[in-house]
């Protein structure tokens, strides 16, 4: 009988053992997906905070001081960034100055993320379809990356002349 109870005993351990394995393994998982949707909610939230400080910008160079404007007065397409002398982001006041810009984000709850900025023209009827052309339309779409994320946050904003 003596035998039969340790059986018993080792059974129950091993049954243990597994069942603790598999809960284990639950709330690791369980927390992993936490911790992945905690870094993508920030990457989104920088995303959307890139897009709404250049909500704050004027629509173009020429469009500083409003007036009445045609589109091809509007900055051409080869020249969308930064005018001449706007050599910081707190210079930047219009739209296309963020053309190419990048910032690096380190905080101590957003680590190596990185926000890119890249502007175009768009069609007035798709604002799916890069103009070459100046339109009175100005899609912004904003990149964030970090090693952390699987895949790139990438959002994106239509602003028009009259937007704000």
């Amino acid at each position: 009988m003596g035998n039969a109870q340790s059986l018993l005993a080792i059974g129950s351990i091993v049954l243990f053992s597994f069942i603790s394995y598999n809960f284990n393994a639950a709330v690791l998982q369980n927390l992993g997906l936490e911790v992945e949707n905690k870094v993508y909610l920030t990457a989104f939230s920088l995303a959307d905070d890139m897009i709404e400080e250049i909500k704050q910008k004027a629509f173009d160079e020429e469009t500083i001081v409003f007036r009445a404007i045609n589109p091809d007065e509007l900055t051409e397409s080869p020249y969308l960034g930064p005018e001449s002398g706007e050599s910081n982001v707190t210079l930047y006041d219009d739209i296309d100055d963020y053309n190419g810009y990048q910032r690096p984000i380190s905080l101590p709850h957003a680590e190596n993320y990185t926000v890119k900025c890249k502007i175009d023209y768009v069609s007035s009827s798709n604002p799916q379809q890069i103009s070459l052309a100046q339109t009175f339309f100005k899609r912004v779409e904003v990149t964030v990356s970090s090693p952390y994320l699987r895949n790139q946050v990438k959002l994106s904003y239509v602003f028009t002349l009259h937007s704000k």
